[in-house]
């Protein structure tokens, strides 16, 4: 049986920026009147440092790229919904989380995605610091100007720590964002498919 020890953790970091990171929050720890160097905090402010860097990785990825690299041509014009996406962004009031699913669909214009790159998008734009609206928006926008689709629905479903942990602390409280272009936005009928596709339980 192999040791315990012979385990390690493999993280790309920039060390530069990880060093700096970790000094904000051994201050942080500071004036919060914690001492950063007893046993249990001596490695806070390093794995802190790499944690705000993993949540914020979206500014590192381009999601327009992320679409442009799986376009196809394909002669299919019905509703394409990829549902149920996990989300988890952080607020960019209180850089605390907010976590939830967004469904995403589009009527193609002549041009279908990868499948995949939908949820990539969505990651790309979530790991950042955010506002459920905006989020909402510049995911409907992406697919809007590569796609250049018939419609595009995105609706997107989410718990606020900062509405549960703190402030008005209303813990079941969900908040329920939409953008609607296109087909989705003039014709009743799309819309309610849309909104049927993603309530219903077809799995």
């Amino acid at each position: 049986m192999k040791s315990m020890k012979s385990y390690e953790k493999q993280e790309v970091f920039k060390s530069d920026e990880i060093q700096e990171l970790s000094g904000l929050y051994k201050g942080l720890l500071t004036n919060i009147h914690e001492n950063p160097y007893r046993e249990g905090l001596v490695k806070t402010p390093e794995r802190a440092a790499k944690a705000m860097k993993f949540l914020t990785h979206g500014y590192e990825m381009d999601p327009k790229a992320i679409l442009e690299s799986a376009l196809f041509k394909e002669d299919y014009s019905q509703i394409v919904v990829v549902k149920d996406i996990e989300i988890y962004s952080l607020c960019e009031h209180h850089l605390l989380p907010f976590f939830g699913k967004a469904h995403v669909g589009y009527i193609p214009n002549g041009t279908i995605v990868g499948l995949s790159k939908i949820p990539r998008v969505v990651e790309a734009f979530a790991r950042r610091l955010q506002l459920q609206e905006r989020l909402t928006s510049q995911i409907k926008s992406c697919l809007e100007e590569v796609l250049h689709p018939k419609g595009v629905a995105v609706v997107i479903e989410a718990q606020h720590l900062c509405m549960s942990m703190r402030g008005i602390q209303k813990q079941n409280s969900v908040t329920t964002t939409s953008e609607f272009t296109g087909a989705f936005l003039t014709q009743w009928n799309t819309r309610q498919e849309f909104m049927h596709l993603i309530g219903a339980d077809l799995h």
